[in-house]
């Protein structure tokens, strides 16, 4: 079951919020400079799949709920979130209610049904594609890493940083001395369909701290994989947050671990491992060189992993239905 902390009523819906103000910049500014916290704490959620999941708008209502009582700086999706169509201004009037800084990552089924990228950052009011903001006395990038490769022909979805974007990725984290974290929907140390280039953008990241002279780029979050895990790859942390609905068995698999009108409904759903409650994880990071994730766990809808016919360990890292809570060094 979900961790009781997380776990709260879901209340009565809001209309309004403190979005980030659109615009045309790459880089925007969140909260004073002055401000002299020593600390930063965020909510953090990935892979919501609203387009997908049956009970997508509870999930969401469920993280929102939870973050409104504990209130954190800010709060961040990382990316396959929804598509931009009409219908889901249901999941934005939810997202809406915390009333705080709320930033978005862009992920590669954002734009599924010929959707632009453009018309998601509208829907979104995302500032760009990729941009950085400041809060706390922290550096903040989001990148976007579905761009195609200019050199690699890549199959299905790009997933690629390409020139452009490592270029000013270099610049904005030169332009800035404060601790940097890095926020992106694929793994950049994940060769799994993870970013095509991602070793390139991990050298880069060490180049910037060895120039730096000190831990610049502390910490990377990724979603994407659907998977729970954490690498430290040259000093850096790698932290994959898990998705807030479900593991993706395959076309092979057939799940009977909901009721049979929501497969009808919603056929692609027979194919994956649903958890029973979303999961999602608040972190804090401070000056003295802390990193603590607290993160939450639930169980699967359905027969558990020992009875599903699955190999645990597909994907390499072992399939599970949480986000481990880690206390980090950086």
């Amino acid at each position: 079951m979900i961790n009781r902390k997380k776990f709260i009523r879901l209340g009565a819906w809001g209309v309004s919020s403190l979005f980030v103000t659109a615009t045309l910049s790459n880089s925007i500014v969140a909260t004073n400079r002055s401000n002299k916290k020593t600390k930063v704490r965020f909510g953090i959620i990935s892979d919501l799949h609203y387009d997908l999941m049956h009970d997508g708008e509870q999930r969401a209502q469920q993280f929102i709920t939870t973050m409104k009582n504990e209130l954190p700086d800010f709060i961040i999706q990382l990316g396959d979130f929804c598509v931009p169509k009409p219908e889901n201004k249901k999941l934005l009037e939810i997202w809406n209610q915390f009333r705080g800084d709320a930033f978005h990552v862009l992920g590669n089924h954002d734009t599924d049904g010929g959707y632009s990228a453009e018309q998601t950052l509208t829907f979104w009011q995302m500032p760009a594609r990729y941009y950085s903001f400041d809060k706390n006395g922290f550096h903040f990038v989001v990148l976007d890493g579905n761009e195609k490769s200019e050199t690699n022909k890549i199959s299905g979805y790009p997933r690629t940083i390409a020139s452009e974007q490592r270029q000013w990725l270099k610049t904005d984290l030169q332009k800035t001395n404060l601790p940097c974290v890095i926020f992106c929907h694929q793994g950049l140390d994940n060769t799994d369909n993870g970013l095509d280039n991602g070793m390139e953008i991990r050298y880069l990241l060490e180049q910037i701290n060895r120039n730096a002279g000190f831990k610049k780029v502390l910490l990377v979050c990724s979603g994407h994989h659907h998977l729970n895990y954490h690498n430290e790859i040259n000093g850096i942390h790698y932290v994959q947050i898990n998705s807030a609905s479900y593991y993706w068995a395959g076309e092979d698999y057939t799940g009977s671990g909901l009721p049979d009108s929501v497969y009808r409904t919603h056929p692609i759903l027979k194919h994956t491992l649903i958890y029973k409650d979303p999961i999602w994880a608040v972190i804090t990071i401070d000056m003295e060189k802390n990193i603590e994730i607290d993160g939450s766990e639930s169980s699967l809808a359905g027969p558990d992993l020992a009875h599903s016919g699955i190999d645990q360990q597909k994907s390499v890292y072992p399939i599970t239905a949480k986000i481990d809570s880690r206390k980090l060094r950086y």
